[in-house]
């Protein structure tokens, strides 16, 4: 019967660890999902990955044609004189053939005879006193390696912003973490410095009932009374830390500052990751290299563009509309107009050829900028890793530590209030136990919050790609 109770206590007692590990994990789980959704800092990053995505569409419109509506309408006095001699050259043609045709009037074989006329001199302005011109102007490019390669480069553009989104989400999920771990780390200190205190009242109505007996001297309820006031100090500064540590972890959530924040107290987890698994799972999941490998594209077709810009472009236009004097929109009005430009730049200085060198110079650059950051990021790791691995031996250490405090205390307790031992062993006795369990406290969530970081180094969290 006692074996079967042992198995059942024991069974009991895991499946409560699991429940309160899991309800812990949901309690934490809801919250990123929060901030994730709610985070205004991360809101700006994604109104600007939006705002990328409006750029992409713009470089796309580049490649339809453009259409445009000009209208003019000119009033013009004076300018230039494009003058016509027709009078110095007809006239002596028609006074030629009105003597012939009178020649041969007066001889009979004509029937009539040309009248005498003379031709005035002709002069056309060159601007018209009034045109107006109005037309509908398409114009398509043909060839044009810069709308090709700027549209390429907007699309790289757009990805770096989504890896801008992810960082940041990766960090935010971390700082979630930490700042809930740290608030409930003030928590426990509340509880704690609770406990010490009743524990301090405790010694001072024992001091009280010591004095009226004459066991103990006034000073020793007034040294009782100096702790309590050190306990009281003490504390107004923990429910500071507090309701910092609240506001901050409301504030990652974009909810009111002075929010309940809801917690369960759970048990630390064994740290069970391999160091070389570790660095692997950060060099192939940290958003650093995509976006460094996307700077590396953009690179290479700022390359292209550069040795594009060499050829000509080619560019059609069509106009139609109608031209006159006035504003008259008839068929005999109305024009159309074709064309084909290509326009080839011979020579610019050497520019491109410069623009490419510097380009082949990016890429050395990003190139370094690749090994040094796998080299940074594995320090990271490895720093992290055993940063964790020490945590957890302090840890174990604090628990040994206040395990022996305890039962320290707890003897002491008992002789001094049987009178064998001085108030100065049972206040020291006292503050090496509350010093111990703080110990513990400060060892444990600092652990979560190592562990926390740990996830962002190694890109180890989970985040939905969007």
């Amino acid at each position: 019967m006692i074996g079967i109770r042992n198995i059942i206590i024991t069974f009991l007692t895991i499946l409560c660890f699991c429940s309160s590990l899991l309800a812990q994990e949901n309690i934490l789980d809801t919250y990123i999902k929060e901030g994730l959704e709610n985070n205004q800092s991360l809101k700006q990053k994604l109104f600007s990955y939006d705002k990328s995505l409006l750029a992409l569409k713009e470089a796309r419109g580049l490649f339809l044609p453009d259409i445009s509506l000009n209208a003019r309408y000119s009033i013009a006095n004076g300018g230039r004189v494009i003058e016509f001699p027709v009078g110095d050259m007809l006239n002596p043609v028609y006074s030629t053939l009105n003597q012939m045709t009178t020649q041969m009037y007066a001889l009979g074989l004509a029937d009539e005879v040309f009248p005498a006329t003379e031709l005035e001199n002709e002069e056309i302005e060159f601007l018209r006193p009034h045109e107006q011109e109005t037309k509908l102007q398409l114009i398509q490019p043909i060839f044009n390696p810069q709308v090709f390669f700027n549209y390429k480069i907007k699309k790289d553009l757009v990805d770096i912003k989504k890896t801008d989104v992810q960082t940041y989400k990766r960090e935010l999920v971390a700082e979630i973490k930490k700042a809930y771990y740290s608030y409930i780390k003030t928590e426990h200190f509340l509880n704690l410095i609770d406990k010490t205190t009743a524990l301090a009242n405790e010694n001072i109505r024992v001091n009280e009932k010591l004095f009226e007996n004459d066991k103990v001297t006034i000073d020793a309820v007034y040294r009782s009374k100096s702790e309590l006031s050190k306990l009281e100090q003490q504390k107004a500064e923990i429910v500071k830390n507090n309701k910092s540590s609240k506001a901050y972890f409301n504030f990652l959530l974009n909810k009111p500052l002075n929010s309940d924040i809801n917690f369960v107290d759970d048990n630390i987890v064994e740290f069970e990751n391999e160091l070389e698994q570790a660095k692997t799972n950060a060099l192939t999941n940290r958003e650093e290299f995509s976006k460094l490998e996307i700077y590396s594209n953009i690179n290479e077709k700022n390359i292209k563009l550069n040795k594009f810009n060499g050829l000509p472009t080619l560019t059609g236009a069509v106009d139609y509309g109608f031209q006159g004097e006035e504003y008259s929109f008839t068929d005999d009005d109305d024009f159309v107009l074709a064309s084909i430009v290509l326009r080839w730049e011979l020579f610019k200085g050497f520019q491109n050829k410069y623009k490419i060198q510097q380009a082949k110079i990016d890429s050395y650059i990003l190139q370094s900028k690749d090994e040094e950051l796998k080299n940074q990021i594995q320090l990271q790791v490895i720093n992290s890793y055993y940063d964790i691995e020490a945590s957890q031996k302090t840890l174990v250490s604090a628990k040994d530590q206040e395990l022996t405090a305890v039962k320290a205390y707890n003897i002491i307790g008992k002789k001094y209030k049987e009178g064998q031992i001085s108030l100065l062993e049972y206040i020291d006795a006292r503050t090496t136990m509350t010093n111990a369990q703080q110990n513990v406290i400060i060892r444990k969530y600092d652990l979560k919050i190592k562990y926390a970081e740990f996830e962002r180094i190694t890109a180890m969290y989970p985040l939905n790609e969007e």
